[in-house]
């Protein structure tokens, strides 16, 4: 009888061992993912897979957050001066389509803009602007909580540098 209980510890010990180190096999992009959905502003769903082996930068913004406005301008300019160097920009807010489609027509900031179908705090996201930027395979490089000079020369050789 205590060789068949040794014997579901252990099955239940390797299917726990299995089913973590299954997690621990994804990348950042995809266990961000699986946290939330993206969707465009066509109220079409994106997978964030579509960007495999490209470096990613994710920047969380809302319409009504004054810092992050003001640092657009330096980030469409080093999303043009980037352009040849495997980037991506996705600008993402958990604000409704509707306020993200005004804002981009008001604006006309041409921006990959994306909503986030679950808070930003449910992905770790306190602070506005806050952004991410993961390298080719996925995995999550760098968090900038703030604003930065993004189309600085020192911040353009770092991106590139990635």
């Amino acid at each position: 009888m205590k060789k068949f209980a040794y014997l579901g510890w252990f099955i239940l010990l390797v299917f726990c061992t299995t089913s973590i180190s299954k997690k621990e096999n994804l990348t950042d992009i995809e266990s961000l993912q699986q946290k939330t959905s993206f969707i465009d502003l066509k109220n079409e769903k994106i997978n964030l897979k579509l960007f495999k082996g490209k470096k990613i930068i994710i920047s969380h913004w809302a319409t009504w957050c004054s810092p992050c406005i003001k640092e657009m301008p330096s980030l469409i300019e080093a999303q043009e001066i980037l352009r040849n160097f495997n980037y991506v920009f996705l600008l993402v807010s958990d604000e409704k389509i509707s306020k993200i489609h005004e804002f981009k027509n008001e604006s006309k900031y041409d921006f990959n803009f994306l909503k986030s179908t679950r808070s930003n705090e449910i992905m770790g996201v306190y602070s506005l602007p806050t952004s991410y930027i993961f390298d080719e395979e996925g995995m999550k490089v760098k968090t900038i909580i703030g604003t930065i000079p993004w189309s600085s020369e020192q911040t353009i050789q770092k991106l590139k540098n990635l």
